[in-house]
């Protein structure tokens, strides 16, 4: 009888513990940071348009496309370490830690986030100088204009947005 009595508890003790570890809460899933993808194939058209407006010589593509490169080479740390330390806030507020500490964590953090966007930041606009001086006088009055309705579209966008429209992605 003693037998059957422990052998039943151990199971009890064994199915129980698996039950719990099935219903546990379990942290997000560890996601690979995204990386900076080499020119997307989709985006061709979209970047032949933009040499087209512009105007660009075939040496100037082909500049365009080496500092592209190498820009993408200098941000791709940046950017790695970014959502890493994005991913490291999200784990921190999944985490079951005191209310005080995790909130230190996050302010910690979110300086650390702020300073590599800002870094992120300046890559790209030195990107963009270099860019901009391989381009004629007349290509920079072009590309300034096309910033411009950029600009526009996005607030446009936003101002849709924030208005409760349906933008042409959600369709």
């Amino acid at each position: 009888m003693k037998k059957v009595m422990v052998l039943m508890f151990a199971l009890c003790a064994v199915s129980s513990g698996v039950y719990a570890s099935d219903n546990a809460v379990k942290p997000a899933a560890v996601v690979p940071a995204q990386t900076i993808q080499p020119h997307r194939p989709d985006m061709k058209h979209r970047d032949a348009a933009f040499e087209k407006r512009l105007g660009l010589t075939e040496a100037q593509k082909a500049k365009a496309r080496e500092l592209r490169l190498k820009g993408h080479e200098k941000l791709k740390p940046v950017i790695d370490e970014l959502n890493n330390k994005r991913q490291e806030a999200e784990m921190v507020k999944l985490s079951r830690i005191a209310v005080w500490a995790q909130e230190e964590k996050l302010a910690k953090l979110d300086k650390e986030i702020s300073a590599l966007e800002k870094k992120a930041d300046q890559i790209r606009k030195a990107n963009m100088k270099e860019f901009e001086s391989i381009l004629t006088r007349d290509q920079r009055k072009i590309l300034k204009q096309m910033k411009k309705e950029g600009r526009q579209r996005y607030e446009m966008m936003k101002a849709a947005k924030k208005a409760g429209c349906p933008s042409n992605k959600d369709k």
